[in-house]
């Protein structure tokens, strides 16, 4: 009768038991990162792409969603007026979406700005509040 060896088994052609080799503590478990921390990052993001904004304006804020590591974020912003709004959005969707990744390490599925308010911009001599 011949045996059957293979590299894992024993000469009855059985299996060897598995050896079960420890995982180090540091190396256990899982990371959450909250979503008001996403967030938080998105919202800083913002301020540095918009720069300088009118002293009346609101600072940006951001909502975001998280579903498997990937995250939806929809920022609010207050701009300046008259300002090209197509540009300064876009400045903030890609400021946006490199300092989340950089940062958070999470993929971004879509972040959509609203634009909540445009502050006119105040000249020097103009009449404040209300005239007859």
């Amino acid at each position: 009768m011949t045996s059957v060896s293979s590299e894992n088994g024993t000469a009855d052609g059985l299996r060897a038991p598995l050896t079960v080799t420890a995982v180090p503590p540091g190396d256990r478990g899982a990371t959450r990162i909250a979503d008001r921390v996403v967030a938080k990052v998105a919202g800083q993001a913002a301020r540095e792409a918009l720069g300088k904004l009118p002293a009346e304006a609101g600072p940006p804020h951001a909502t975001v969603v998280v579903h498997h590591e990937v995250a939806r974020i929809r920022m609010h912003l207050e701009l300046d007026y008259p300002s090209d709004i197509g540009a300064r959005c876009r400045q903030v969707r890609q400021q946006v979406v490199e300092r989340v990744v950089a940062l958070v390490g999470m993929e971004v599925s879509e972040v959509t700005v609203q634009v909540e308010r445009l502050h006119p911009a105040q000249t020097h001599g103009a009449a404040q509040g209300r005239t007859r």
